[in-house]
């Protein structure tokens, strides 16, 4: 696909809004680390499995091919600049950050609006990323707050009021 093709591909694809999460995992010797992604998905109720997926030019993918655990953090609304400072290559410690070690050994952000802890399932390649498939082994949520959104290049927020 030429460049252009490939920009009016993602710009078509942004129309899709979804929700922003950041995945954490502990890193043996190096400490926690997180990463911010916006491909998170239900896959499956039985077992419970999530999917997200990882470009193979991410400076984290060393560590999620070699970890056996994950935890997703589903990111409130108010969660901007920990979304844009996790997204950025290089600056993935959770320093300064209010985290808790889950029952899988890895971080989970205490203002989130959900943690979600898992085991690897799979990973399979696919084009230019790598699809991690987890098996949520834990998880908790908030019946308070908002989710932090993401449609056409930037952070949205839901429409108040009752549809």
């Amino acid at each position: 696909m030429i460049e252009e093709d490939k920009r009016k591909f993602r710009n078509a694809l942004g129309h899709f809004a979804t929700g922003v999460a950041v995945i954490t995992a502990c890193v043996p010797g190096n400490g926690p680390i997180g990463i911010t992604v916006n491909s998170f998905s239900s896959v499956s109720l039985e077992p419970p499995l999530v999917l997200w997926s990882l470009d193979k030019k991410s400076d984290t993918l060393p560590v999620f091919s070699t970890v056996r655990h994950f935890t997703v953090n589903i990111l409130r609304e108010n969660h901007r600049e920990v979304s844009n400072r996790l997204a950025k290559q290089g600056d993935h410690n959770l320093e300064g950050l209010a985290t808790r070690v889950g029952s899988n050994g890895c971080p989970a952000l205490e203002e989130a609006l959900a943690h979600f802890e898992c085991e690897v399932y799979a990973r399979h390649e696919a084009g230019d990323h790598i699809i991690m498939l987890g098996r949520v082994t834990h998880f908790e949520y908030s019946e308070d707050g908002r989710p932090l959104l993401y449609h056409r290049g930037g952070y949205q927020g839901l429409a108040t009021g009752n549809p």
